[in-house]
């Protein structure tokens, strides 16, 4: 069995780099690599090119429209192999990362549709000693270790997985609709969950979606998102995506049983919310009052995958 590695990025080829510095030292090189380049600025378009000229196991795909989805959508569209790995530009791949994945496909009791991988923290700097251990997830770190079906006893109570090392059967991921447009991240707006949501419309129709912790990379964390102000963010755009997916899998009931509690976090941490973004200050009523209202807002109708388009289009 083949395999295409896809690479979508924005912005960043050095990490993109070091991504491919790791594909060269798998075990098994039974794949192909693609890298989309997510309407990157001039220079990076021309780092990509220069990363890829004659280097024929590598395939370069350049789209106009910025967005994290469309970016996956498009490499889905470009393999021809029967499943495809996605990987985050500042992800590196364990030596046998390709060759875990082809022995997690060829030893589940059925096709997987979907199968999530560990994800090990590279600290860029050290994580600050005010950052709330229950939020160390939103950095994109999963470190469980162990094997079994999402949203079952096998694997922990919340167990999501995350596209930074995912990988999808592509007829599944087609016939499902892709990620989407309206979800993910967009430029530097920080909407979240298309994997998310992409795992859960494949459950539900009874299709395997698992997660196997020997499918690992490690996630270089950005230096630069070990502020609150980036957390505080962070946690805003989730509330909105996290509306955003229930009622996309047809579960808007739960929005509304929620909603009530939310508005009551959100008028409790209130007077926290008026102290400056980069303060480390009253931080766990903070980081609560902003999840709160970026889930109010969409509950309330506010369309934040609209509007993360129209932020990003006016920062390009």
């Amino acid at each position: 069995m083949r395999l295409t590695v896809c690479i979508c990025t924005h912005n960043r080829p050095r990490y993109v780099r070091d991504c491919l510095a790791g594909l060269r030292q798998q075990t098994v090189q039974a794949f192909e690599t693609l890298i989309v380049d997510s309407a990157s600025g001039p220079g990076t378009r021309a780092a990509l090119a220069a990363i890829c000229h004659g280097d024929p196991g590598l395939r370069l795909i350049r789209l106009e429209e910025p967005g994290i989805s469309i970016a996956r959508d498009a490499g889905a569209a470009a393999t021809v192999t029967p499943y495809i790995a996605y990987i985050d530009d500042d992800a590196i791949p364990a030596s046998d990362w390709v060759e875990a994945i082809l022995r997690a496909l060829r030893s589940s009791p059925q096709n997987p549709a979907l199968v999530g991988g560990r994800i090990l923290p590279l600290w860029e700097a050290p994580l600050p000693a005010w950052w709330p251990a229950t939020l160390r997830g939103i950095l994109s770190i999963i470190e469980h270790e162990g094997s079994g079906e999402y949203r079952t006893d096998a694997v922990p109570h919340g167990l999501e997985p995350y596209a930074a090392n995912m990988v999808v059967h592509v007829e599944s991921l087609r016939a499902a609709g892709g990620f989407g447009r309206d979800t993910g991240r967009i430029g530097k707006v920080l909407l979240s969950d298309e994997e998310v949501r992409l795992a859960w419309r494949l459950q539900d129709a009874g299709q395997l979606v698992r997660y196997d912790s020997s499918i690992t990379v490690y996630h270089q964390i950005h230096a630069a998102r070990l502020n609150p102000s980036w957390l505080l963010s962070r946690l805003y755009w989730q509330g909105a995506s996290t509306v955003q997916t229930r009622r996309h899998l047809g579960y808007n009931q739960t929005v509304w049983r929620e909603l009530p509690r939310r508005l009551a976090v959100a008028v409790l941490c209130a007077p926290a919310a008026l102290l400056p973004a980069g303060s480390t200050w009253c931080l766990a009523a903070r980081w609560r009052w902003s999840y709160a209202a970026g889930f109010i807002r969409a509950a309330l109708g506010w369309r934040a995958g609209d509007a993360a388009q129209r932020i990003a289009a006016s920062s390009l």
